[in-house]
């Protein structure tokens, strides 16, 4: 994915040199690689398929979260902010009376037969019900990121520390060269209109090929990856572990 000059650079550099015109006799071809690459990007961004990128770097992650709970009293009382009943089934942590866990997201979750596990459906940007320190941890996994303005991520992440008395949070490091959604090279560099060619001319990392333009452009914008100095800043005091890929910082795990 990383080595050569792939078909996201081709894409690319095209984009740039042409503003967004592609040549009409290499379209064919270029979709047929483009098919190719995508199918082996979202091969090594599946984290239910063990042998992925993704699975080992968040095996990775388990076994770093699993180390920091040891501190905690037990049973731990965890909310997980736009979290999944799969995501804790492959952690391992179903069933287990040491980890009360509440899963928030505005997406219905099967939590019924786990009895450790429960489900509010409801925005992560709306945490007012929730009493101060209520949790003993807050817990996200790529969230925040999809809150696409800054001011939203600090108002978030203030609420994250007001409603836990610890907290455990994953996002993807804005520098790495490959954007983790759309799968394709500098992507997060782009500007708004550029993006929204390519989301309407291709299907990019997990979001299919969009027809309507104000479609395209909403999920152009809808991302926006953080820098370090970033969460440094709206989560002061904590600290971050970087998650490495190649020797590069492919994302950040801020705690305290």
């Amino acid at each position: 994915m990383f080595k050569g000059e792939g078909l996201g650079w081709v894409l690319f550099k095209e984009l740039i040199q042409t503003g967004g015109v592609f040549k009409k006799q290499n379209i064919v071809d270029r979709h047929k690689m483009f098919t190719k690459i995508r199918s082996y990007s979202l091969y090594n961004a599946d984290q239910n398929n063990e042998d992925s990128i993704s699975s080992t770097l968040r095996k990775k992650r388990f076994e770093f979260f699993k180390e920091y709970s040891k501190k905690f009293e037990k049973p731990i009382k965890i909310i997980d902010l736009g979290g999944t009943d799969y995501y804790w089934k492959n952690i391992g942590f179903i069933n287990n009376d040491e980890y009360h866990i509440t899963i928030l997201n505005i997406k219905q979750q099967e939590v019924k037969d786990l009895k450790n596990i429960s489900f509010v459906k409801k925005d992560a940007r709306d945490l007012n019900f929730i009493k101060d320190k209520e949790y003993d941890l807050v817990y996200s996994n790529s969230m925040i990121e999809h809150l696409n303005k800054l001011n939203e991520q600090k108002e978030l992440a203030g609420e994250i520390q007001r409603i836990g008395k610890k907290f455990f949070i994953q996002t993807p490091n804005y520098y790495f060269p490959v954007e983790p959604h759309f799968l394709f090279p500098l992507f997060q560099y782009l500007p708004v209109k550029m993006k929204s060619k390519l989301i309407s001319k291709y299907d990019l990392g997990w979001y299919q090929k969009q027809f309507n333009k104000k479609e395209a452009s909403d999920i152009a914008s809808s991302i926006r990856l953080l820098k370090k100095k970033e969460l440094e800043e709206i989560f002061p005091g904590c600290k971050i572990y970087c998650e490495k890929y190649f020797c590069l910082n492919k994302s950040f795990i801020v705690y305290n």
